[in-house]
């Protein structure tokens, strides 16, 4: 019994080798006989068979220099498990007829993929033959049929087999883009008389074309758009041109952009007018940026100058506070404008150091900076040490500046 082609949802495809001379009859009582009672009642091949769930077992095979090699295929109805297990079943089959043999499984086809395939490749055909105007409102299907059909609009033009829609023959006049997307992107909506130079380098099948019919450069709206429009001035003759506009690229537009900017395309004449002013704009914004960065350099002159005093602020207010705790024992913290937040003996620096009291931004001692004064400032934020002399300082932290006596 065969099972019925609208039920099939699977098909077991595999592979036989018998050592001897072997039939079909010899293999297919080997799979019904080795296989019997293995797998229980609800998946006997016999029973299956009589209620439709598997279908006729095809068997081709061929004998050659004492050997058979053969293609078994089992359609099935079961659901993909039970499928998955009787093709199992299949590989254990070690014996055909005398003969040893081996059963090995290729593939499992789903009946259904396939019938899907063929649907959207019909689907495709129905389209491009059967319909005046193609216009499918659907789901997944329609969008895999438009998107074929955008594919296999655009062609290969010319000797030097450029991307193009396939109207260039036909029309009086066409578009010149960048690249292939931008051929796609414009075949999506509509335009089919546009080809691409594919490069800076203009292919003679542009320069040729250019001679018999009217061009207009479609171009990014970039320097790349800027460098092939110039390349395409120079060879070949375009009568306007059109850009995306600015940062975009032509294959990235909607179908408003692209109208709105081929309505908006200039003559070729026009190029060399606005070129000009773009000349006079870009000398005008030179001009601007040297002012700009001439009078940065005076603010940041100005700024270092008022640096320098208050470094020197700085190393006056440091050196009395040196000179006032040097031979003294004394430490003084201080505060951002290097006020006397507080004073005590240097004996007891560490020991306030180490207490949640502390709120200064840096410290003159009459005592050697040691490593642990360096990582107890560190912890209380404390960004300036100044003291007598450098004692074991292995590791000085980023937010930490040191100074010795004898460099104020």
């Amino acid at each position: 019994m065969k099972a019925p082609s609208d039920t099939t949802k699977y098909l077991i495809h595999a592979e036989i080798v018998a050592e001897g001379v072997v039939e079909r009859p010899d293999v297919v009582g080997a799979i019904f006989g080795q296989t019997e009672g293995l797998l229980g009642d609800d998946l006997d091949l016999r029973e299956l068979q009589k209620t439709g769930r598997i279908g006729r077992i095809e068997v081709k095979i061929e004998s050659k220099s004492g050997k058979s090699f053969g293609e078994i295929k089992v359609p099935s109805s079961l659901d993909k498990i039970e499928t998955a297990i009787l093709a199992a079943a299949l590989e254990t089959i070690e014996r055909v007829g005398p003969c040893a043999a081996k059963i090995k499984v290729i593939k499992i086809e789903d009946v259904r993929a396939s019938k899907r395939k063929k649907i959207v490749e019909r689907a495709k055909d129905i389209l491009r033959e059967l319909f005046e105007e193609p216009e499918i409102e659907s789901e997944k299907i329609a969008d895999l049929v438009r998107q074929a059909i955008r594919t296999e609009e655009i062609i290969e033009y010319g000797e030097d087999r450029l991307p193009a829609g396939p109207a260039i023959d036909e029309s009086d006049a066409i578009i010149v883009v960048e690249g292939r997307a931008d051929v796609l992107n414009l075949l999506k909506h509509g335009i089919k008389n546009v080809i691409a130079v594919e490069g800076t380098n203009i292919p003679k099948t542009i320069v040729e074309l250019s001679k018999r019919k009217t061009v207009t450069a479609f171009l990014d709206g970039d320097r790349g758009g800027d460098l092939i429009l110039k390349e395409l001035l120079q060879v070949a003759d375009i009568d306007y041109v059109a850009r995306a506009p600015e940062g975009k690229g032509v294959e990235d537009l909607t179908q408003k952009e692209i109208v709105k900017s081929l309505r908006n395309k200039i003559p070729i004449e026009q190029v060399h007018v606005l070129k000009h002013k773009d000349e006079k704009k870009e000398v005008k914004e030179k001009v601007e940026e040297t002012k700009e960065k001439a009078e940065k350099v005076k603010a940041e002159e100005k700024e270092e100058e008022s640096k320098t005093v208050d470094r020197k602020n700085i190393t006056a207010l440091l050196k009395k506070h040196k000179e006032e705790v040097e031979g003294n024992l004394k430490a003084r913290l201080l505060d951002a404008n290097f006020e006397v937040v507080k004073e005590v003996p240097v004996r007891d620096l560490v020991k306030l150091l180490k207490s949640n009291n502390v709120k200064a931004q840096g410290i003159v001692f009459d005592g050697v900076i040691t490593q642990r004064v360096v990582d107890l400032a560190a912890k209380r934020n404390i960004s300036l040490l100044v003291g007598v002399r450098m004692g074991s300082v292995v590791k000085v932290p980023s937010n930490v500046s040191i100074m010795t006596f004898d460099q104020i």
